[in-house]
């Protein structure tokens, strides 16, 4: 099989994300490379929770909506998946829970006799899908290993009593290329950041960045970090802003609401000059809106947030390998030029589960800010050429640092004199310049597929896995901006060249990368929007640009 998906669902408890890491796992021990799509309610326990598991022979960044194989551990899984089956496609159920066609296994038997409890119903399912698919018991032994930290020898137990329960009736070749590492798109973020010398990192739990949250406080011993919990988002922005002005390179992370709160902050931050990253998770809304799903509405917040005017760098990653690289990057450019980084996500990269290829991303090493050579007086806000003035940090007995939120001259003196305004405002936005001119040396617009063609498909974020796949298999040309402030107008238009028609896709109800090109003088001839919540998958994106290329 060269490309193939397995759905596995039950109640939100029930460990699906855990199965859909081990089956993910499987088949990258396989040699496939896969990407996992995980749905979840915004629920603790009980709401229908499922995952797409997604293999095939060559990289892949999006998952089908048609599927190969079902695991099915309650009957909403059947009734509310089977449609999505392939039509030699197999449901693997439990028979206690599950009224359906297809292999049955004896789950709750199973359980019962080895008392177990009932959060394995998953391991002894996957024990019988391998079974069916025909992987071999020592490998799906060797993941289970990799993968369960405690009551190892009944999850064994379990997956093995499962496995000698089914019959195989299909087989799932081993790929002959190495496995590569697996990674969420925030565990990249999170190792993007720690790679560009990340020494803090504050958050107030906000779904779908929590779990850098968690990545940063079981990995701070072994990276030397500070992590803090504070007790509101605004606790957040105004902590992180106080680690920056003790030259701690400082990120935080949140979602849309968070974001709202932190936006005083922000400001803040933008006239006291100090450089901080955000990562900012986006979620449907107005308000708490769907906690849980996904959407691409913070584009025009990003760039827009904060009272007065300032320079702010707004990237879009769009899988594991830009997470990780971008990130980096956002990191060393708010302290080479004292501004703010804003990380643009969303559920779809950020929980995501992909292969992470180190060796196909761009050398990027950690970089600091212009220091005070101490030869002068120190002036925190020093008018240069660039907008960026050498800075010293507390620990400096020879400094007087003084920052102020209110407009102020070079020392940091508050002042309301209408030259030093007009003064220290322009050097603010020369900051700017600087920045657009610095990212010149950076690839900040990419084009994919078939670059010659004249029909265009224009994302960013994460639908770039989707549309340069679908892309792909319809001979068009995709093209995909990372950056989207300070916008790279340029590599833009060069990227549009030779382009008759242009296809615009977004994952909101504006079209917000739409309004953004209009300013620059672009503009789409279709527009394919989808704004449930839920991204586009490959089989939906390929019907869409079906139609948009009529």
């Amino acid at each position: 099989m060269d490309n193939f998906s397995v759905l596995i669902g039950g109640k939100a408890g029930y460990g699906i994300d855990r199965s859909s890491t081990i089956l993910a796992r499987l088949f990258n021990q396989l040699g496939y490379r896969i990407y996992v799509y995980r749905d979840y309610p915004s629920l603790i326990r009980g709401g229908h929770t499922f995952s797409i598991i997604r293999a095939s022979k060559k990289r892949i960044y999006t998952h089908a909506n048609r599927v190969d194989f079902i695991l099915a551990l309650n009957q909403d899984t059947y009734d509310l998946h089977k449609s999505k089956l392939n039509s030699n496609g197999i449901v693997i159920y439990d028979q206690g829970s599950v009224k359906a066609e297809g292999v049955a296994i004896p789950a709750d038997r199973i359980l019962k006799e080895e008392n177990a409890p009932e959060l394995l119903r998953n391991t002894c399912v996957i024990g019988a899908f391998c079974k069916v698919a025909g992987i071999g018991w020592e490998m799906l032994e060797k993941v289970i290993g990799q993968s369960v930290s405690r009551d190892l020898e009944i999850n064994l137990k379990v997956a093995r009593r499962g496995y000698d329960e089914a019959k195989g009736s299909v087989k799932i070749e081993k790929v002959p290329q190495s496995p590569l590492p697996m990674l969420t798109g925030n565990e990249a973020v999170s190792l993007g950041l720690i790679k560009a010398g990340l020494k803090s990192y504050v958050a107030y739990p906000m779904t779908p960045s929590s779990t850098i949250l968690h990545f940063m406080a079981e990995n701070s011993e072994k990276f030397s970090l500070k992590v803090m919990h504070p007790e509101s988002e605004i606790g957040v922005i105004i902590m992180a802003l106080g680690f920056s002005y003790a030259g701690d390179k400082v990120a935080v992370g949140t979602s849309g609401g968070g974001f709202c709160l932190m936006t005083e902050g922000l400001s803040f931050a933008g006239m006291a000059e100090l450089p901080v990253v955000i990562v900012l998770g986006q979620r449907p809304g107005p308000s708490t809106g769907l906690p849980t799903y996904s959407s691409q509405t913070e584009l025009h917040f990003a760039l827009n947030a904060g009272q007065g005017e300032f320079p702010r760098f707004v990237v879009a990653p769009g899988d594991a390998e830009e997470s990780y690289y971008w990130s980096a990057v956002a990191m060393n450019l708010a302290w080479q030029f004292q501004v703010q980084s804003i990380i643009l996500t969303d559920k779809n990269v950020a929980e995501g589960g992909f292969n992470f290829d180190i060796d196909s991303v761009k050398e990027i090493k950690e970089t600091g800010p212009v220091l005070w050579d101490v030869k002068n007086d120190y002036r925190r806000y020093l008018d240069t050429k660039s907008g960026v003035s050498p800075i010293a940090f507390p620990s400096n007995k020879e400094a007087i640092i003084k920052i102020n939120s209110y407009e102020h001259d070079e020392a940091g003196i508050t002042t309301e004199d209408p030259a030093i305004t007009k003064s220290m405002t322009e050097k603010r936005m020369r900051k700017a310049m600087a920045l657009k001119n610095e990212l010149e040396n950076y690839g900040t617009v990419n084009t994919y597929g078939n670059k010659d063609s004249a029909t265009t498909v224009l994302c960013w974020g994460s639908n770039k896995g989707v549309c340069v796949e679908a892309s792909e298999k319809l001979g068009l040309r995709v093209v995909h901006p990372v950056v989207l402030s300070p916008f790279p107008l340029k590599k833009f238009g060069e990227a549009l060249k030779g382009v008759k028609k242009l296809i615009c896709v977004e994952n909101n109800a504006t079209g917000q990368l739409l309004k953004l090109i209009r300013q620059y003088g672009f503009n789409a001839h279709v527009v394919v929007l989808k704004y449930d919540g839920r991204p586009f998958s490959l089989d939906e994106m390929e019907e869409e640009l079906k139609k948009a290329v009529k």
